[in-house]
């Protein structure tokens, strides 16, 4: 007897929803065997991962902020997600909102105006928006691969940022650190929850939900994205605009890139230094796909890949674990994401 996928005469809407469940929990056994490789207990070490960071409301606190860019920015790349385009670059977009969000603000260092913070936020969207243009405009004129141009981007992004905060943007008394001026009272965000460092930027993802939520339940831009990924000969017979949605779809994931990035730089970090972003660019692909494009999913998935960054770091101080534990993580939740979701479509069958 061997044992062979065998085609479904239609996906399956269990294993859709099932496919993240099961990977989650390959995902924690692959860990369980990791930890015993490296002579670490697993329930200590699961325990450093998924308990010690939010036993008290600070670290609490600190899920929530860094669950909101990850959130953001995968509702915002879900949108052409569902019409099969691949904007794989939001990490170059976040960088360049937040250069534009912080040259808003140093210029303006001197201004104690409430409209400071706002301008920062209309910069960080606008960068966002042109860097992920630059993939649109090559897609749509000389149909370049939009993979590989906006992942390209992220290291030129990367290399403005360090050329700005090794140059002209260099803090003249940060002792020749890499760095920017700390922005002044008025560029940063809020405080939300009093003990923690959560911020009014976690309020921006809110709304992005919902917007998302209403956008993907009720929209007709929405449903023809969706035809079109679904189904792209029956969307150009429909007479859909294919081009329009390529302009959609690449633009809006780089505006919430761009936002995400103004968040984190008038948030925790309070000024342009590297790295701007642990990566959040990346995971955020996962958390789209761990959460199926869906607004709920997707807030559900944010809080575990946050879970997952907040206990990289607990491990690395309290069981000496290396700082690529965390990504090892990530890695494996979405090598084994692609592996289940192949049963959508087939099943297993002994023959």
């Amino acid at each position: 007897m061997s044992l062979h996928l065998e085609p479904r005469l239609q996906p399956s809407k269990v294993m859709a929803y099932l496919s993240p469940v099961i990977a989650i929990s390959l995902t924690l056994f692959v860990g369980v065997l990791l930890f015993t490789a490296l002579g670490k207990s697993p329930a200590a070490a699961f325990h450093a991962f998924f308990i010690k960071p939010i036993d008290n409301w600070y670290g609490f606190g600190e899920l929530l902020i860094k669950a909101s860019p990850l959130a953001l920015i995968a509702l915002g790349l879900s949108v052409g997600f569902r019409a099969n385009i691949w904007n794989i670059g939001a990490e170059g977009q976040l960088i360049v909102g937040a250069i534009a969000a912080g040259g808003v603000a140093l210029a303006l260092h001197e201004t104690a105006a409430w409209w400071v913070l706002p301008l920062m936020f209309i910069a960080g969207a606008l960068g966002g928006m042109l860097w992920a243009a630059i993939p649109a405009w090559l897609r749509t004129r000389f149909n370049a691969n939009e993979i590989l141009v906006s992942l390209m981007l992220v290291y030129v992004a990367n290399l403005l940022l360090s050329w700005l905060i090794h140059g002209p943007w260099r803090d003249p008394d940060g002792y020749g650190f890499p760095q920017s001026l700390v922005f002044s009272d008025a560029a940063m965000l809020p405080i939300l929850l009093a003990g923690t460092r959560t911020h009014a930027g976690v309020l921006i993802t809110l709304v992005a939900l919902v917007v998302a939520y209403v956008f993907f339940r009720w929209s007709l831009m929405a449903f023809k994205m969706n035809v079109t990924g679904l189904a792209p000969r029956a969307a150009a017979y429909a007479g859909f605009n294919q081009k329009r949605m390529i302009w959609i779809g690449l633009l809006t994931g780089g505006t919430a890139a761009g936002l995400a990035g103004t968040s984190e730089i008038a948030g925790p970090i309070g000024q342009l230094l590297i790295p701007v972003s642990p990566g959040y660019g990346f995971s955020a692909i996962i958390v789209a796909f761990v959460g199926r494009l869906n607004p709920i999913g997707i807030f559900l998935a944010s809080l575990l890949m946050a879970l997952l960054y907040l206990g990289g770091e607990a491990g690395q101080m309290q069981l000496s674990l290396p700082s690529s534990v965390s990504s090892v993580f990530q890695g494996l939740l979405l090598f084994f994401l692609l592996a289940t979701d192949v049963l959508i479509n087939y099943r297993l069958r002994w023959s």
